[in-house]
């Protein structure tokens, strides 16, 4: 037990090797359930308890921001368990996988969406860390100012690069630790806050529009699930051929999905007792959750927020690194992620020393990239469901094999459904952003300040026209693509 045990430390601390290439039948290994782990410690973030403020944003009642938390959490991680199936059939990346949907130099365009995409979160996720460590630190007097961010960035940066680099038996490692640490930890941090919460305030909230319900739940699938579709095949591209698809869907979905309801239920409960609360969160999502808690619980509140952003960081630049080389970058996966880690960095330094409003910017980001990824994601589910077996893995790095060069309807409907999408949100919290929802007028919705303005109709449309065009546009060239393979 122990050399196997040291074997598999070794492991964790080498270098991966694999990059966009199909994992051999001989390295796949473990069972669904180990899915659990990278997708929960992935979310048991305590930022989720700020999504609570976030909701109650658009002006509805708890009772309504519950039933709009479950089900666009549930549903945005059901999406992941659904993309993770082609992981299990082709042991490829994600964005290698979507080949097969876009053709393999098509797919340039979706792999440019997730890398911005999946460099954003870490960037974002990298910046609440920064600066919830700053208020922490500042309140117990060791100073806040601009040393205590640099150092933390540095911290941050480094834990996230390092597991990005190192690739995937020590981010399932670090992913295990983090889950565990920071499941407890939570816990802690709930129950010494529990007291914060009045009911009477809270159940008194009015309640919102219909479309105001609508717009936080999309609003919630974006911040959630359907940040990570791109990436959901890429820890389930290691399990065997012969694994349960339905146990890849559920464990994947259940992984991702429970920590973020348990804390957005418990984070709409604090916000709602405290519209102080609500406000702070606004500016620094971390940092003001801190202030309820007694002085001595302080530094573990920091430990339990760093890690857990860091577990979505470190799976977030894991996978970018994999989106730049499907992109066409001629290096190895760990420099790939390392130019990420770059990149991160540097949005960081900028957001936090000179960037102003952070949840303005952060609303538009999610929304603004939450339409075309969810476009991919509807073309990306309609190729899954129509086909049955598994994926011819050397085709998809060949432009002249079964998968084509460029699939010019899939390409174009993204295109397209983007554009629709971008029409039918708003975006006034970011000035530059404020060119969205030129369809609301034409469509007969009200314009950009009428009723359906902020219930982000253009995400769930995009979804609805990428599935809808490829089951019926290309669905049946697939199902006779497969018949005949």
């Amino acid at each position: 037990m122990t050399g196997q045990h040291d074997v598999q430390q070794t492991r964790a601390l080498s270098v991966e090797s694999n990059g966009l290439n199909v994992i051999a039948d001989a390295d796949r290994k473990g069972r669904p359930s180990q899915l659990f782990w990278p997708w929960f410690g992935a979310n048991v973030s305590v930022l989720g308890l700020s999504y609570g403020a976030f909701a109650l944003g658009f002006g509805i009642s708890f009772w309504q921001a519950v039933i709009a938390g479950v089900i666009g959490v549930v549903f945005s991680f059901l999406l992941c368990g659904l993309i993770a199936l082609a992981g299990k059939r082709g042991s490829a990346p994600t964005m290698v996988l979507s080949r097969a949907a876009f053709g393999v130099r098509g797919n340039k365009l979706p792999s440019l969406v997730s890398w911005l995409l999946t460099v954003g979160w870490e960037t974002v996720l990298t910046i609440l860390a920064t600066l919830a460590t700053a208020t922490v630190f500042e309140r117990l007097g060791w100073g806040g100012g601009n040393l205590t961010k640099v150092i933390a960035l540095v911290v941050v940066g480094l834990l996230t690069v390092a597991c990005g680099v190192l690739g995937f038996d020590l981010i399932m490692r670090a992913q295990t630790i983090i889950t565990v640490v920071t499941g407890v930890l939570t816990v802690v941090y709930i129950i010494l806050v529990a007291d914060q919460i009045h009911w009477s305030t809270v159940s008194a909230l009015p309640s919102g529009s219909s479309q105001a319900v609508i717009g936080a739940l999309v609003f919630l699938m974006t911040g959630f699930g359907l940040g990570w579709v791109n990436a959901a095949a890429d820890y389930s591209r290691y399990l065997p051929r012969q694994a349960s698809s339905r146990g890849v869907v559920g464990w994947t979905t259940f992984g991702g999905s429970v920590a973020p309801v348990v804390l957005l239920v418990f984070g709409l409960l604090l916000a709602g007792s405290s519209a102080d609360l609500s406000k702070a969160i606004g500016a620094d999502p971390i940092g003001a959750l801190a202030e309820a808690l007694p002085t001595w619980f302080l530094v573990p509140f920091v430990i339990v927020a760093v890690l857990g952003l860091v577990g979505g960081a470190v799976l977030d630049i894991y996978s970018s690194g994999l989106a730049l080389l499907s992109l066409g970058l001629p290096v190895k996966r760990y420099v790939a992620a390392f130019i990420d880690g770059v990149v991160m960095i540097g949005g960081t330094i900028y957001v936090v020393f000179y960037g102003g409003d952070f949840l303005g910017q952060f609303q538009g980001f999610l929304i603004t990239l939450g339409v075309p990824i969810a476009a991919w994601c509807g073309i990306m589910l309609a190729d899954i469901a129509a086909r049955q077996r598994n994926y011819a893995e050397g085709d998809l790095y060949r432009s002249n094999g079964r998968y084509g060069d460029v699939q010019w309807l899939p390409v174009a409907t993204m295109l397209v459904a983007t554009g629709i999408g971008w029409g039918l949100v708003t975006n006034t919290l970011a000035s530059w952003l404020t060119w969205q929802g030129y369809l609301l007028g034409p469509f007969g919705l009200g314009g950009k300040d009428g009723a359906w303005a902020y219930a982000n109709l253009g995400v769930l449309a995009a979804l609805v026209i990428g599935f809808l065009v490829q089951w019926f546009g290309r669905g049946p060239a697939v199902r006779r693509q497969e018949a005949t393979a």
